[in-house]
């Protein structure tokens, strides 16, 4: 095949009533006489969506708490470490005292019976300590 020439409509005849505009009848729809009513839309979908999307996100994985706990466990051998040296050396810091005995009622989970009587009886023996020093933490 072999083209001649660069006008690309060349070979378009201008006669007939397809390239005409303007001319004929305009777009009707059959069996519409008149303007058709539209049907109603449907309601806007509510914000629930986006409330399911936030309270999921909101959720810890199933990890994520194992994690907080072993932090929260290593923050709390950190601080038992830091007073068994307080009392091999003969003076125990009131403020490590106090510091973990605000661990201590974070740490309550009342999930596992051993573990808290554990916590139980490291939280006694502290408070018996600061009483020794005329402190009274609230329970």
């Amino acid at each position: 095949m072999r083209i001649e020439g660069s006008s690309r409509t060349s070979g378009v005849s201008k006669g007939g009533a397809t390239g005409r505009s303007g001319t004929g009848a305009g777009f009707s729809p059959i069996g519409a006489d008149g303007p058709a009513r539209v049907a109603s839309s449907a309601p806007v979908a509510s914000m629930a969506g986006i409330d399911a999307i936030l309270a999921l996100q909101a959720v810890d994985g199933p990890l994520e708490g194992r994690r907080k706990a072993v932090r929260r466990a290593s923050s709390l051998l950190d601080t038992l470490d830091d007073i068994k040296a307080d009392l091999l050396v003969g003076r125990i810091s009131v403020d490590r005292l106090d510091s973990l005995v605000a661990t201590l009622s974070e740490l309550r989970e009342h999930s596992q019976p051993g573990l808290d009587a554990v916590l139980d009886d490291i939280d006694l023996r502290v408070r018996v300590e600061l009483a020794k020093f005329g402190r009274f933490p609230d329970a």
